[in-house]
């Protein structure tokens, strides 16, 4: 079984018997699927921010439930025929446990003198003299150095290169 969030916004001019009974529907769904419901509130009329089959209010719902995922579709293909429900929106919601089992924050990284990233798994990184290494604390961060630039230095593309093979050939032909 997986956990989702389920959305609703109802036309406005329903009468609140009537929107309970468009809700109750959707709730019965759910049931009859073989999930469980854990929270349903009503948020109340709220303006959209846009019209919505001509309405610019919407009453809205929201219920969390269990249940495993295949019949999220059949439940949400009877949403879509209801003419009290504007619009749905189901997400999953994601168990992600005590916030001290979450990874931590990203560590400053260090390089050490072979040029290699001290960080766990990590590739090597680029030469020590092309980065500055910062302090280890909490607001620091690693950053490059500015390096004098090689006025003659050219970059070289692999059309270049290609170019390059080719001009000994030609060399030869022209001292043969």
């Amino acid at each position: 079984m997986r956990r989702y969030e389920l959305m609703l916004l109802l036309r406005p001019d329903l009468e609140d018997d009537k929107l309970q009974a468009a809700v109750e529907k959707v709730t019965r769904a759910i049931v009859n699927a073989g999930g469980s419901l854990s929270k349903v509130s009503p948020w109340g009329k709220r303006r959209l921010a846009y019209d919505i089959k001509r309405h610019r209010e919407a009453s809205y719902f929201l219920i969390h439930f269990d249940i495993e995922p295949g019949q999220v579709r059949e439940i949400e293909r009877g949403m879509l025929i209801s003419e009290e429900i504007l619009r749905h929106l189901v997400t999953v919601l994601e168990d992600r446990g005590p916030a001290d089992e979450l990874a931590p924050a990203a560590a400053p990284r260090t390089v050490d003198e072979d040029g290699f990233d001290e960080g766990e798994g990590a590739a090597p990184a680029a030469a020590p003299s092309s980065v500055a290494v910062a302090e280890a604390d909490e607001t620091s961060a690693v950053l490059p150095e500015e390096e004098p630039r090689d006025e003659a230095a050219t970059i070289i593309t692999d059309e270049d290169d290609d170019q390059a093979d080719a001009a000994p050939a030609d060399e030869e032909r022209a001292e043969a």
